[in-house]
């Protein structure tokens, strides 16, 4: 979503580069490329006239012209700006003296209340709570059915006394829920509301109603990232007629400009306390402020990415992998422990994400964009082909091994098994992973009009020649149907006779003769 902004940030602090003094023309040209980088990305006009005022203030004080490095020290200037009109730190949830804590979610139809109430419902529950979900929205059709749908993917219990879809009222619902909650023993209640196309007052008046009857610990207004300007109006007529005390911010994975996320906090003076920034469930967490900011300026987000590790990792596991790396120049790690990284990683979440936090990913973001994530899949098929052997020592793993793994136990075209030209038989069986085939080199030729194929001896039945089996023969001679393509295992069985198809239109062919086209 701030990719165009980040991108234009990064192009005007890379013009400050090199110089050891800025001048008053530096800081104005300066000044004047963030200001267009904020109004291009939809950033409201009193916010961008605060922030760029500010910046010239300092910019033009003794912290830049004492520094020794003033570009990166307006850099630094700008980052610490940027966090102040986010909201500057990171707002936590209250919860109630006396459980259940309420929290009521608001906003429009399409802003994502009710997935974004399961995603809630996912992460308190994460946090070690019990959190109830409420279906308070009975007038869109289905929200009540959607709502039961997202909670047992949540993991979490739900409270959905009427159907929905006009019928029921909210307030009664909302009331109930407190009692029931109670009686079920849930630590948090999250009541989702019914939204409109637009601020009405119906909407105000319904909404204000379930406010007065369960008096909830937290109001959350949930705002859709996507729709620009028009979501900080919404805000300020919301805020003046319901009220609330926290914004969440949804679809910020978008492709939109984001200028509400950089808006909504300075002009309604609310925070914002969750941001949504993908479909899943899991995608969902804290907003904070600092972080948020590093990542507009391509500086990275270690410690969201520290974060998501410590919940995938264990620090025993960690201590064990370090210390199989460390030993014996990494020959204790096996292919065993490099799979199970690779699982845990995926645990993570996308790689292009995870890539994304890290400082600097900027300037390939568009390397990291066409990332294939079933590459990580395709590795972990490879591994897992391997025998327990070859996965415990990596070593073993030769040129013969690695043909091993082509399909039907076939060298790659144009090569050949080691020590065996053009995949020759070796004591009968051809090296490679065939256990149901005997490849062989036969020698056709042409007896009497038929066609014969000298086979090797090898145990077992004859269940692929015509004819019952017989007693072995030595020098045995299978003649077998021209042009069928089944091979006779030969050695168990006494020589036959069988003529020539009549449909095989393929004229036989003698030793001596060249092979038709």
């Amino acid at each position: 979503m701030f990719d165009t902004l980040s991108d234009r940030l990064s192009a005007t602090f890379k013009n400050l580069r090199g110089k050891g003094r800025l001048s008053e023309a530096d800081i104005d040209a300066t000044a004047r490329e963030i200001r267009i980088a904020l109004l291009e990305a939809d950033v409201a006009l009193p916010v961008v006239r605060a922030f760029i005022a500010s910046i010239k203030e300092r910019a033009r004080g003794s912290e830049v012209s004492q520094a020794l490095n003033p570009a990166q020290q307006v850099v630094k200037i700008v980052n610490e700006e940027l966090v102040g009109i986010l909201g500057g730190e990171t707002r936590r949830l209250r919860f109630a003296k006396n459980p259940p804590t309420v929290i009521m979610l608001a906003g429009l139809q399409g802003a994502g209340k009710t997935t974004l109430a399961g995603k809630l419902g996912l992460w308190l529950k994460g946090q070690g709570h019990s959190p109830l979900l409420v279906a308070c929205d009975l007038q869109r059709p289905n929200a009540v059915n959607q709502l039961s749908v997202v909670a047992d993917r949540a993991g979490v219990a739900v409270y959905a006394p009427e159907p929905g879809n006009g019928v029921g009222d909210p307030v009664k619902v909302a009331k109930d829920s407190i009692e029931f909650a109670k009686a079920k023993v849930h630590d948090i209640v999250i009541v989702d509301t019914a939204g409109r196309l637009g601020i009405d007052e119906e909407l105000m008046r319904q909404a204000a109603d379930i406010r007065d009857a369960v008096s909830p610990d937290e109001i959350l207004f949930v705002v859709d990232a996507m729709i620009g300007q028009d979501a900080v109006n919404t805000a300020e007529a919301f805020r003046d007629g319901v009220g609330f005390d926290g914004v969440v911010l949804s679809k910020l994975d978008g492709d939109a400009r984001g200028g509400a996320a950089l808006s909504i906090a300075h002009v309604t003076g609310k925070q914002i306390m969750f941001a949504s920034n993908g479909e899943k469930l899991e995608d969902f967490d804290a907003f904070h402020p600092d972080r948020m900011a590093s990542r507009i300026l391509d500086m990275g987000d270690l410690l969201t990415l520290i974060e998501q590790a410590e919940k995938t990792f264990s620090q025993e596991e960690a201590a064990k992998m370090a210390s199989k790396l460390a030993s014996s120049k990494g020959k204790d790690f096996t292919l065993d422990d490099f799979l199970a990284q690779m699982e845990q990683v995926r645990k993570m979440g996308s790689i292009s994400k995870l890539l994304g936090m890290l400082p600097g990913m900027g300037q390939i973001k568009d390397q990291i964009a066409n990332i294939d994530e079933r590459d990580v899949d395709r590795t972990a098929a490879i591994i897992k082909s391997m025998t327990p052997k070859e996965r415990s020592e990596p070593t073993i793993i030769n040129g013969s091994r690695r043909a091993r793994g082509t399909p039907l136990g076939r060298p790659p075209a144009g090569q050949h098994h080691r020590g065996s030209p053009r995949g020759q038989r070796h004591g009968g069986r051809q090296r490679g992973r065939e256990p149901l085939r005997v490849a062989v080199r036969a020698a056709d030729r042409l007896e009497g009009g038929q066609q014969v194929v000298r086979r090797p001896a090898v145990r077992g039945g004859c269940p692929d020649a015509v004819g019952e089996p017989r007693p072995p023969a030595r020098a045995a001679l299978v003649r077998v149907r021209s042009g069928t393509g089944r091979e006779a295992l030969a050695g168990q069985c006494e020589p036959f006779t069988v003529g020539v198809d009549a449909g095989d239109e393929r004229p036989a062919r003698g030793r001596d003769q060249q092979r038709q086209p």
